[in-house]
């Protein structure tokens, strides 16, 4: 199903803060509306962003973002004898006695690149993915909460070399939303988003703030999501665990584990946020395929006997898609 961007298609009679992020990002970042639309569903719902690819024009993307929305940008670049304490940050002096200070990491910001998560030493692993869930680093037995909104992209490249240590699936199973890097027509061409980035890479105005990003995020979870569509967020996700349930009994030898019950949690929301960037006050079935892919990929695992036939995560998920039907 060919999806139509939202970033593409702003309502006439709406202008409201996300509408003008989303018109700001494309005026910077030609032709990658998928990109710019998984950005600001992760940012309005609070979910992470898995990207496989160069972190070139995903790091120019999350900086805009920031720009427009007047928020803090950090960028890590992961490498395996990095420390925990190089990204979360330290606690220097003596806070036995009381004289500790807290020296925050890169970490602490609102939109975070992550750059080569699978060259990550499992400590730092730890470390980023602890931090995508509570929002929240410790530092010598103290609490720091991260500001709000938080994004965290992190980008990996499957055939990077040796030293990368590639995500589990139940690791990777924490970040809402996977990407894969868009690919120019030629290798040789370069990617025009990147150029006219690069042409327009003085901060942008701000458009809007973050506490417009925690509005909107309100507004979205008072979408209603009808029993009907809960049912098929449901199935779509069983079905990867249990196929033959669903009459899908060739795909048991070609995927493994199935996605976890986060998997439905972020598909519901998900689904949410691409029925709010169309201005609808209601999700449809039409919303979950729409991101489906983008939730699923990274938790499926195919079998040696997927990989002979040629079989990929994407043919499955499409599959799942076509055969499970809406209640």
């Amino acid at each position: 199903m060919a999806e139509q961007s939202a970033v593409l298609r702003q309502s006439a009679c709406a202008d409201t803060p996300i509408d003008r992020i989303g018109k700001e990002l494309r005026k910077r970042i030609a032709s990658k509306d998928l990109l710019l639309e998984r950005l600001l569903i992760g940012l309005l719902t609070g979910g992470h962003v898995l990207h496989e690819g160069s972190a070139d024009l995903a790091g120019v993307a999350l900086r805009t973002l920031a720009d427009l929305i007047r928020a803090t940008f950090g960028c890590i670049t992961t490498s395996s004898g990095q420390l925990a304490g190089d990204v979360v940050g330290a606690l220097v002096g003596d806070p036995g006695r009381g004289s500790g200070d807290a020296r925050p990491g890169p970490i602490f910001a609102n939109i975070v690149l992550a750059d080569g998560i699978d060259r990550a030493p499992p400590g730092l692993h730890a470390a980023l993915l602890g931090a995508m869930q509570e929002h929240q680093i410790t530092l010598g037995g103290a609490t720091f909460p991260l500001p709000e909104p938080f994004l965290l992209l992190a980008t990996h490249e499957p055939s990077a070399g040796p030293r990368c240590r590639p995500l589990p699936l139940t690791q990777a199973d924490r970040f809402m939303l996977s990407l894969r890097a868009e690919r120019s027509d030629s290798d040789q061409e370069p990617e025009p988003a990147l150029l006219r980035a690069g042409r327009t890479r003085s901060a942008p105005a701000a458009v809007a703030e973050p506490r417009d990003v925690m509005a909107a995020r309100q507004e979205l979870l008072g979408l209603h999501l009808d029993d009907r569509i809960e049912e098929y967020v449901v199935d779509l996700v069983q079905a990867t665990r249990e196929p033959a349930r669903y009459g899908l009994e060739r795909l048991a030898s070609l995927v493994r584990p199935g996605a976890s019950p986060r998997a439905t949690i972020h598909l519901a929301l998900a689904a949410r946020g691409h029925a709010y960037l169309r201005h609808r006050e209601r999700v449809e079935a039409d919303d979950v395929k729409a991101v489906a892919p983008a939730v699923l990929r990274h938790r499926l695992g195919t079998t040696a006997k997927a990989k002979a036939e040629g079989i990929s995560v994407e043919d499955v998920i499409a599959c799942v898609i076509a055969t499970v039907g809406v209640p």
